[in-house]
């Protein structure tokens, strides 16, 4: 028998198997100190600290006893109690009076007292409580360890919210689960519950005979996701549960059935998997069902409806890749029908316009020197007059590029190669009824870039340029006639220099810079490919590459200001500006540019409405500033030549602050590239009013049509571990036969049960 404050540190034995017993009664798994590594208390590996301020050991019947203040760290865990208890003889480890186990992670398990076997297979903890990784509380007034894999607790409950206030006084969490048994199965990864009532700030608002979700340590594990919950005119109440089932450890897939009172179910599906050299992103649904229109009125024949939204892309070598995309649905409103989100994002390196879907299959390579792709796409057209029969399949679609590892002449020397093939299958052009023969177009393209720049000790940069390139052109169905076809080829050439001349002058807390700039650029007259004639028997050029071109500050010093390759500028020009920035010490910054162009003759292979036909070109003015910390702005426009009217302008500001965020975008077109006038706003943000309660909206108006397209409202809950978001939405746009609608949807977001906790 010994007495006294002892400390002891002694290899793998009695009490090192004393300290195992006690230490495994976790509620989770833990991991060991790696083999030949000492743990963050200093022991070696195997070797066990223990301390208290009474030591009793009797020998005759095989018990040790340590009283007051006893602690055992063992293997990076710490145990601590008012006294501990090891009978030899019974196979029986006590913990009593305020027990506590302390993991190497951080998480710390309470118990009245603590019972085990010295095979850690079963034990035994009355009034129960856990903090583990990731913020979740446990308490229970029995928990039961049925072996290494099972933990069972009894009259428990349990919460991710935090149940204590800023001053350290109890909390009722903002949800919570209490049941009459909960049960931790490690091997399948998941928490079941008998009897459970689950709690909103304490009142019982569901109660569930049978109850699991996975095990919140566990990284993937099958389940029910967050529900989405929404009422609209369209499709009356609806209520989509998603259960993510994994396939494999590099394999799952989540399947949300839609239930709507209105119309017919919809089944969404989405598939994931992950191999050794890519990965495959599948997006599928389908319904069976008449058309309706947005009041959910039912007409037309009942019929299979779907869509397919997929992407895959693989590395054949460090500089192979290879990859696919596969959009395509049933019906051009299928999305707005049954409000399916994120359909049109990039998934391939080509982009589709808006409310437009591309399919696509190509190849890269790239190195430090070079770079080339192969590539082939349709497209389907959901926009209200679209016809599919007149969008091109392109294929193949070749791009190479390759650069010498050394300077040519004192400058970069850049060779380039492309080459493409357009099928169309009607005209756009008095299609339908007539259906004209559409244009169908081959190119190969070959092109030498140089370019050096020098910089003279008065701080001029000049930067001079040569372009050559040859195209050769093979065309079909020429002015929507069938048979009519003719090849062509052409040399484009252009020469000019860049020159820049900057002041920078340093102030006490910014540095101002001031820049004019100058191009200068000539081209002999360049063969445009002319397919056709106009109405007015004005040639019509071919232009398959180029349709949405806008003349602004991104291209206005370009010496080919067209981004394809059919048109081509040409003559002598001079593009002309100046920038102004200034650059604040702390952070805030503002920046202008205004230039326009001069070409010795007007150039009507521009559009009217391009603002670069004449002479003298529109006007580009283009500013951005940041001035004060989370406000943001910029604001861009084209003004007339003659009168200054604006032609066209943009603007938006980006503003970030504690409880609140948001953003607006204005677009102003005299015409775009159809022609059409065109006047948009965009607005949306959040707004907390408090802590935790906040407002959200979001507007996209028509100030042509004097109408709101969609109109957003909604209120915001968040918390520590709780968000919930009730959105109201009015789409007033007649979209097709769809119509006006309205709809509230709401979207409730626990953590752990599913799903990511979104608030900050």
């Amino acid at each position: 028998m010994s007495r006294g404050r002892r400390s002891v540190s002694v290899k793998r034995g009695l009490l090192a198997s004393v300290a195992v017993i006690v230490v495994a009664m976790s509620a989770q798994a833990h991991a060991q100190a790696p083999v030949g590594k000492a743990p963050v208390d200093g022991l070696e590996p195997g070797q066990l600290y223990m301390e208290a301020d009474l030591v009793i050991r009797d020998d005759k019947n095989k018990i040790t006893t340590a009283r007051g203040q006893a602690e055992v760290r063992y293997e990076g865990r710490t145990l601590r109690a008012d006294e501990l208890i090891y009978d030899e003889v019974r196979g029986v480890m006590t913990a009593k009076g305020q027990v506590q186990i302390i993991n190497a992670d951080g998480s710390i398990e309470y118990a009245d007292e603590l019972v085990l076997d010295d095979a850690m297979k079963a034990g035994v903890a009355t009034g129960f409580a856990a903090r583990l990784a990731p913020s979740i509380k446990l308490a229970a007034a029995t928990a039961v360890r049925r072996s290494e894999r099972v933990n069972e607790l009894n009259r428990a409950i349990y919460t991710p919210c935090e149940i204590c206030a800023a001053d350290g006084s109890p909390k009722t969490p903002t949800w919570s689960i209490k049941a009459d048994k909960v049960v931790q199965d490690r091997d399948r990864q998941l928490i079941y519950y008998r009897n459970a009532v689950i709690r909103i700030f304490g009142a019982p608002v569901l109660y569930l005979p049978l109850f699991w979700h996975p095990d919140p340590q566990a990284v993937r594990k099958s389940g029910f996701l967050p529900p989405k919950l929404g009422a609209s005119n369209r499709r009356g109440l609806s209520y989509e549960q998603p259960y993510l089932q994994v396939l494999s450890p590099s394999s799952d897939i989540t399947l949300s059935p839609q239930i709507n009172t209105k119309v017919n179910p919809f089944f969404n599906g989405h598939y994931r998997k992950r191999f050794y050299s890519g990965a495959v992103d599948a997006r599928f649904g389908y319904t069976y069902d008449e058309d309706f229109d947005g009041k959910g009125n039912r007409f037309g024949d009942a019929t299979s409806r779907s869509y397919v939204l997929a992407a895959g892309q693989f590395a054949i070598d460090e500089r192979w890749n290879w990859g696919f995309t596969a959009e395509r649905t049933s019906d051009d409103l299928l999305f707005d029908k049954y409000e399916i989100g994120d359909v049109y994002t990039a998934r391939g390196p080509y982009v589709a316009d808006d409310r437009r879907l591309i399919s696509q299959i190509y190849a890269t390579r790239q190195d430090q020197r070079s770079y080339f792709s192969a590539a082939a796409f349709s497209i389907q057209g959901l926009r209200p007059g679209d016809n599919d029969r007149t969008f091109p399949i392109v294929g193949p679609l070749i791009e190479a590029r390759w650069e010498p590892e050394t300077n040519i002449a004192g400058g970069r020397l850049r060779l380039l190669g492309s080459a493409v093939a357009l099928t169309r299958d009607q005209s756009p052009v008095g299609a339908p009824p007539l259906h004209l023969a559409g244009l169908d177009s081959r190119r190969v393209t070959g092109e030498a870039d140089w370019r050096a720049t020098y910089t003279a000790p008065a701080g001029i940069r000049v930067s001079p340029f040569l372009n050559l390139r040859g195209d050769a052109y093979s065309l079909d169905d020429l002015n929507a006639v069938k048979g009519a076809s003719k090849t062509l080829s052409r040399g484009l050439a252009v020469a000019g220099a860049d020159i820049s001349w900057p002041f920078v002058r340093r102030f006490s807390d910014s540095t101002v810079i001031l820049e004019p700039i100058v191009q200068i650029a000539a081209s002999p007259n360049a063969r445009q490919v002319v397919v056709g004639t106009s109405a007015t028997g004005a040639p019509v050029y071919l232009n398959e590459d180029s349709v949405a071109f806008e003349f602004d500050e991104t291209n206005l010093f370009r010496a080919n200001k067209f981004p394809g390759y059919d048109l081509y500028e040409d003559g002598v020009r001079v593009n002309a500006g100046g920038r102004a920035s200034v650059f604040w010490d702390d952070g805030r910054r503002a920046s202008l540019l205004v230039g326009r162009s001069f070409r010795n003759q007007s150039n009507d292979v521009f559009s009217t409405q391009s603002g670069l036909r004449q002479t003298s070109s529109d006007w580009i003015v283009a500013a951005d500033a940041q001035p004060i910390k989370g406000l943001s702005f910029f604001a861009r426009t084209r003004l007339d030549s003659d009168d200054f009217t604006v032609q066209r302008a943009e603007a938006g500001a980006n503003i970030s602050m504690k409880r609140a965020n948001g953003y607006f975008r204005y677009l102003r077109d005299r015409a775009n590239a159809n022609g059409v006038k065109v006047e948009n706003l965009d607005l949306g943000g959040d707004l907390y009013l408090t802590k935790h309660w906040g407002l959200t909206a979001y507007g996209n108006r028509d100030l042509v049509q004097d109408a709101w397209v969609i109109r957003d409202l909604g209120v915001t809950y968040r918390d520590d571990c709780t968000r919930v978001d009730i959105i109201y939405r009015r789409e007033d746009t007649v979209v097709g036969r769809l119509g006006p609608t309205e709809s509230i949807a709401i979207r409730l977001t626990l953590a752990t049960l599913g799903g990511p906790l979104y608030a900050n």
